[in-house]
């Protein structure tokens, strides 16, 4: 049956009832689409009644007051990626639209924002481009203004007006990353949220800048040049709503005083924190994530009790340190001890799910070192200085979970004895394996991947964050039931044609990847049969 809806041969698509300006689509009389035209003047028969107006990525260099001032009707308007400048927008351009909500001129040539939006704005959006002053109506006085954006821009504290924001007090995100601040703006909007501050050169936050923004959830400001002096107890304090504070990157030797309660993830990574003080972290019982990595923390930066309080504390990142051993008492619920890059032995704490011990200079492991760990379920010792000689006996039987090992980089010299029965996957390139025993995996039924490359990186395996590799499939060489990779002979394992049995995988049934890249002479891996459906009983 035909679809009387649809042209029959010969005819064409009839154009849509109201005017359309020329390759512009009007999927509605309201709606004009002129995105990527590569237009260099605004189109002149424009619908009146117009009010969604699409003009991004053209070649626009200015827009006539004339012609914009007739589309009283606008809601929104979209100049993205185009090439105005600021003598190509007159100050009263946006005069008439008294109806304009959105307005997005990202990625233009503005070298001063336009000194006059509407009442009516909602979201105003000029990012990337050469601002360097806003003006009092600009953001002020649009009591439904909800986003500005102006990240990415040339914005000294000199082209804030103490007023830039008054009268606007439903704006909930303002970026101003990417700029060229060195101290908080004053007077922000109490109703904020979200703060983007990233990236610029502020080293101080003035008292009180931050005193009346009750309701601010996340506050971005790493990247800068914060020191201790720039801050003190009353910075945060106020912020009881605040959940997420990232100082990252900037110039602190210590935990900032008086933070919020609320607080759920402290970012201090890259900074120059020597020392944690308990008093600084006791008002924040309810944190989960705390980051730490790559500051100067030594044998005693972190104590007991700095950590003893944070009772839901999820994850602790503390690699990239100078500690000598796992801090003492950590939360018992602590899911993820993150430490590669530091120098530690043994101490570790129960109840985690993931342990990462890289670069640590490991030289042996013993069964006390595992003792309470029966929930841990991935663990990095990659870079380490491991035998298998230096393994004790027992060691992986505390850790009946544990589903991914990562002992790549070390020196065994053959697959460790004894694997917890529960590991899917196995990292061991990067050693000093030449041989690969018929009973290797006998403890191993529900190995999935097995990487034994002679120790560059691994290639072409989907990844899932937190789990390493999830792959189903061979990924080196042919078809089941043969796997080939050969490279050149590295200073690593040292696999040749015969190196590994023939029995070593017959009791692997769920076993999918084998990498034998990067060893010296083609390896020959034969994987058991992919296990078949069965019926149940009465099935066909």
């Amino acid at each position: 049956m035909e679809d009387p809806d649809f042209p029959h041969p010969g005819e064409s698509l009839q154009p849509p009832p109201w005017a359309c300006p020329w390759r512009c689509s009007c999927p509605q009389a309201d709606v004009v689409d002129c995105a990527g035209l590569d237009l260099h003047v605004l189109p002149d028969n424009i619908t009146r009644e117009a009010r969604y107006l699409s003009l991004q990525n053209n070649q626009l260099r200015e827009l006539p007051y004339n012609e914009l001032s007739r589309l009283s009707s606008l809601r929104t308007l979209n100049l993205h990626h185009n090439f105005i400048s600021s003598e190509g927008l007159p100050d009263e351009a946006f005069e008439s639209l008294g109806q304009l909500q959105h307005l997005y001129v990202a990625h233009n040539k503005l070298s001063v924002a336009p000194q006059f939006l509407p009442r009516s704005l909602r979201v105003a959006d000029l990012a990337a481009n050469q601002v360097t002053e806003i003006f009092p109506l600009t953001f002020g006085e649009k009591p439904a203004l909800r986003s500005v954006y102006l990240h990415n821009n040339q914005l000294g504290n000199a082209g804030l007006p103490p007023n830039a924001f008054r009268g606007s007090e439903a704006i909930t995100t303002l970026s101003l990353s990417s700029n060229r601040l060195s101290h908080l703006p004053p007077s922000l909007p109490t109703s904020l949220e979200q703060l983007h501050l990233q990236n610029n050169v502020i080293s101080k936050v003035p008292r009180g800048a931050l005193s009346h923004q009750t309701q601010l959830r996340e506050l971005y400001l790493q990247h800068n040049q914060l020191t201790d002096s720039g801050l003190d107890a009353t910075t945060f304090s106020k912020l009881r709503s605040l959940e997420y504070l990232d100082l990252s990157h900037n110039r602190l030797a210590t935990v900032p005083a008086g933070l919020p309660k609320a607080l759920t993830i402290l970012h201090l990574g890259r900074n120059r924190i020597r020392q944690v003080e308990a008093a600084r972290l006791r008002g924040v019982r309810g944190l989960r994530y705390l980051l730490l990595q790559h500051n100067e923390l030594g044998a005693t930066g972190l104590p007991a009790k700095a950590l003893r309080p944070l009772r839901r504390l999820h994850a602790l990142h503390l690699y990239g340190n100078q500690l000598e051993r796992v801090p003492a008492a950590l939360p018992r619920h602590l899911w993820a001890l993150l430490m590669p890059h530091n120098h530690v032995p043994v101490g570790l704490p129960g109840g985690l799910h993931t342990l990462h011990l890289q670069r640590n200079q490991l030289r042996a492991l013993e069964p006390e070192s595992w003792a309470g760990l029966g929930q841990l379920q991935e663990l990095r010792l990659a870079h380490n200085r491991l035998r298998v000689g230096d393994i004790g006996p027992g060691t992986w039987h505390e850790l009946q979970a544990l589903q991914v090992l990562d002992l790549s980089h070390n020196e065994l010299s053959f697959v460790p004895p004894d694997l917890p029965e529960a590991l899917e996957e196995l990292h061991l390139q990067g050693n000093r394996i030449s041989h690969v025993g018929p009973d290797a995996f006998l403890s191993t039924p529900r190995l999935r991947a097995l990487i034994l490359r002679s120790g560059t990186c691994l290639r072409g395996v989907t990844k899932a964050p937190g789990r390493g590799i999830r792959a189903h499939r061979i990924v080196w060489g042919v078809a089941r039931p043969l796997t080939v990779a050969h490279a050149l002979l590295r200073r690593a394992n040292r696999l040749h044609m015969t190196s590994i049995a023939e029995e070593a995988f017959l009791g692997l049934p769920h076993l999918r990847v084998v990498d034998t890249a990067d060893n010296p002479e083609q390896v020959l891996v034969r994987l058991p049969p992919t296990p078949r459906h069965r019926p149940r009983a009465g099935g066909s």
